[in-house]
């Protein structure tokens, strides 16, 4: 690997998450290009892509640096905003904008010959699907709560009636959603029999058996290394007052290391938030994987490790 070749990293200008590492890669003096191709393309940026029979070569510039595209030896894909359009055009003509632009610009950074992705974009977004997650989490030999996805209301009212320890309500997507012009969370909720009815036949509705959990666990997944955290909270949903909860480093059983190995392996992915209810039994339930998800949050000497893990892959680049 020749200490020239770049780290790609794409993400919003906002990412505090992004700039832990950056620092990192900056004391290591690595080579980093940051681009948020969703917003930069419209204001200065450029990215070109050449093909000819046998060979391939492209270029992008930024307001900053100047990158051969063929010399990028890891593209971190973190947060970049959604390709958008140009501001100045409006209608039919935007999302046409928009559209050449996540399947050509998309594209090309999807398609870097010789990186490392850290993920790759198509694998993020087929891991991000809950069914999908639940499907491979069975495949690998996680613990899985029952659950049911419906637009069946009769479904929906048998699977909650029938589970005497409780059912919840769990949205598939999260979804930008606000209330009286404000932004709006639609958190995990306990949910009962008699509050089922026909709005559920809008759309499948996820609901899942309530876990009689002693605490919540995140487990970070970078590579072959996994960072644990137990974390504990008054509400069934820990992120919905985050200044409630507590969070302590803990160990990750054998077991579970494993089937996350497995479970990473399967769906392509170099890294992955995995949540877990931990059960007053010890049983540790996954409940779902993010495939981006933020780690900013957790205890600083935690932070610290995932950043060194993940700054050693993007400066390790593709493996040989």
């Amino acid at each position: 690997m020749d200490d020239d070749r770049s780290v790609l990293v794409l993400t919003n200008p906002c990412d505090v998450t992004a700039d832990v590492v950056l620092r990192l890669l900056a004391e290591r003096r690595i080579p980093v290009v940051r681009l948020d191709p969703g917003a930069d393309l419209h204001a200065g940026a450029s990215l070109t892509a050449t093909y000819r029979t046998g060979e391939q070569w492209g270029t992008l510039r930024t307001a900053s640096r100047e990158l051969d595209t063929t010399r990028v030896r890891s593209v971190w894909v973190r947060r970049p905003s959604p390709y958008g359009g140009p501001p100045a055009l409006a209608g039919q003509d935007r999302r046409f904008a928009a559209d050449q632009a996540h399947w050509g610009a998309g594209g090309i950074l999807g398609s870097l010959s010789g990186a490392r992705y850290l993920n790759h974009p198509s694998n993020n977004r087929a891991a991000e699907f809950k069914p999908s997650q639940l499907s491979t989490a069975q495949r690998c030999g996680f613990l899985v709560p029952n659950t049911v996805i419906t637009n069946d209301p009769e479904e929906a009212r048998e699977f909650v009636t029938s589970h005497r320890g409780g059912v919840v309500y769990k949205p598939l997507w999260n979804t930008r959603y606000r209330v009286d012009g404000q932004p709006h969370s639609v958190w995990v909720r306990e949910v009962y029999g008699s509050e089922i009815n026909d709005a559920v036949s809008v759309c499948p509705h996820m609901f899942q058996a309530k876990v009689d959990k002693a605490f919540d666990v995140r487990v970070t997944a970078v590579g072959d290394r996994l960072f644990g955290v137990r974390i504990d909270s008054p509400d069934l949903d820990w992120r919905r007052r985050q200044d409630l909860m507590t969070c302590t480093a803990v160990e990750v059983p054998e077991s579970v290391a494993s089937t996350v190995t497995a479970y990473l392996a399967e769906l392509r992915l170099v890294y992955g938030a995995f949540d877990f209810a931990v059960a007053a039994s010890g049983d540790w339930y996954f409940l779902e994987c993010n495939p981006n998800g933020q780690w900013a949050w957790q205890p600083a000497e935690t932070v610290a490790a995932i950043a060194q893990a993940v700054a050693d892959l993007l400066e390790k680049g593709p493996d040989t």
